[in-house]
């Protein structure tokens, strides 16, 4: 008589990367000086530069992150970088 074939213990799961919380400045170029923070209590994010103290808040879901919050000033750094070469 043959043993009992066991079940195959199922792969353990991945874990998933922390997203940055600190980046680099679009004006002053200095490495990890943008700290974003996110009030869920006031549905605010904050994006500012510990060096040069640029700012940019914006409003925030609950899915938001600190990338989120970093993408949409550098989003709008362009824009109105766009907007700046098309009027000169």
């Amino acid at each position: 008589m043959g043993k009992r074939k066991s079940r195959a213990k199922p792969p353990p799961k991945k874990r998933m990367d922390k997203l940055d919380t600190v980046f680099s400045c679009p004006f002053c170029n200095h490495g990890t000086s943008i700290e974003c923070r996110i009030d869920m209590k006031n549905l605010i994010g904050e994006a500012s530069c510990r060096i040069c103290q640029e700012s940019f808040s914006t409003t925030v879901t609950a899915l938001s992150e600190p990338i989120d919050i970093y993408s949409e000033w550098i989003d709008e750094c362009e824009k109105v970088n766009n907007l700046e070469d098309d009027g000169a």
